[in-house]
């Protein structure tokens, strides 16, 4: 996948495209993508270069069953109404043979409950909610991403090992932010079973107060801070509570923190020393990992962002499934989902047939400064399978499909 194997699959696209109309008169395999392009452009937009740029390797290869795979981009504003509208459309219109896509959790929760009654595949690509497979989940509905619980519970894994005893958490007002703080808590009260959580704080997305949170938690005066805010409310969060010393003597721990999306906006005020789960691209050299981020800057003519390697494995994912259910039905497509295996840059994933969350693992590591930005250091890739909940809790958490 670098430069020769990626030049090889353009090379390929080009002779399929001068192939004879009847080798290329397949009819295309259409996929509902729907997300938050407008609202959420710096996170939606490395995502879709991630998945054109799959695209364009598996077109290029030959396409799915051997027909060209194409993916159908709707925004839908980051409204739960619009996107349900807009499924609606991909369905019955636009000849989608199933859906995929967004990054809020409650967006993707709308969708999962269409997908639920229509009877329609929908493969959440980014939304986080625990809830998605677990207690709002149904037999149509798959999740890519590790999870909120799966990435909350590395963390408290990293909390669990320091001598700190009393925690606030601080996380965004909706279903995203809650499901983190609770799988933090459980997975920290089952590894320290004395630690105490003396304040959490609750602001609303993209609202908020960051100087009152701040005198909030220091009022609290807790060893540790466990923090899920992202985008604006995090730069917002992490400038007021450095001007007040917040984080000064106390461990951080922060949900998402890590990625580039979320942490390179942040320059020079990157909060050293936080605990944080990321993409530390710029140290993904070899094997998989390394020929993505080469093929994606040779592609894009820029770096990775966590999104984009989430689009790539969201086309990987779709590919593999069509391929092996060898069909576009939807009843097969669903089949082929359970328990697919398949290699991806980040290895091998698999999407567990009991709740329908794949494997997929998330890069923990902490943060540091080079060259006036911030980086990951002392990273690692935590496997995802190693960070779920057994069979028989999940059997407690999901309703029976």
């Amino acid at each position: 996948m670098k430069r020769k194997t990626f030049l090889k699959g353009m090379i390929g696209a080009a002779a399929l495209a001068m192939l004879p109309l009847t080798a290329t008169a397949q009819e295309a395999i259409k996929i509902g993508e729907i997300n938050h392009y407008k609202r959420m452009a710096a996170f939606a937009e490395p995502y879709k270069k991630g998945i054109e740029l799959a695209l364009e390797q598996i077109n290029g290869n030959g396409g799915v069953m051997g027909r060209p795979l194409e993916f159908i981009f709707r925004d839908d504003q980051g409204e739960p109404g619009e996107a349900v509208k807009i499924a609606e459309e991909l369905m019955t219109r636009d000849g989608a043979v199933m859906l995929t896509g967004t990054i809020l959790s409650n967006v993707g929760l709308a969708i999962s409950s269409l997908a639920a009654q229509r009877g329609y595949v929908y493969l959440a690509a980014e939304p986080l909610a625990d809830s998605l497979v677990w207690a709002s989940g149904n037999p149509y509905t798959f999740r890519l991403r590790s999870s909120t619980y799966m990435q909350a519970a590395m963390l408290a894994e990293e909390a669990a090992k320091t001598d700190a005893q009393t925690f606030a958490t601080i996380a965004p007002n909706y279903a995203y932010g809650k499901d983190a703080v609770a799988a933090f808590k459980e997975n920290l009260l089952r590894l320290k079973p004395d630690a105490e959580f003396v304040a959490e704080q609750w602001p609303a997305l993209f609202k908020i107060d960051a100087g009152a949170e701040v005198q909030a938690i220091e009022r609290a005066k807790p060893d540790a801070i466990y923090n899920v805010t992202f985008g604006p409310d995090l730069a917002k969060l992490v400038r007021e509570g450095t001007d007040r010393g917040l984080f000064e003597g106390r461990q951080v721990y922060g949900l998402l923190s890590g990625e580039p999306e979320y942490l390179d906006p942040l320059g020079e005020e990157a909060p050293v020393g936080w605990t944080v789960t990321g993409y530390p691209w710029y140290d993904l050299n070899d094997g998989p990992a390394g020929e993505f981020v080469a093929a994606y800057q040779e592609r894009w003519e820029d770096y990775p962002r966590l999104g984009s390697i989430v689009g790539y494995m969201t086309v990987q994912s779709i590919a593999a499934a069509l391929e092996k259910a060898g069909s576009t039905e939807t009843e097969a497509i669903r089949a082929a989902f359970e328990d697919l295996t398949l290699d991806t840059p980040m290895g091998e994933i698999t999407y567990r047939g009991i709740d329908h969350q794949s494997t997929m693992g998330a890069y923990v590591g902490t943060i540091a400064l080079k060259d006036g930005k911030g980086v990951m250091v002392d990273w690692s890739y935590k496997d995802g399978a190693d960070y779920l909940p057994s069979d028989e809790e999940v059997s407690e958490l999901r309703p029976a499909d």
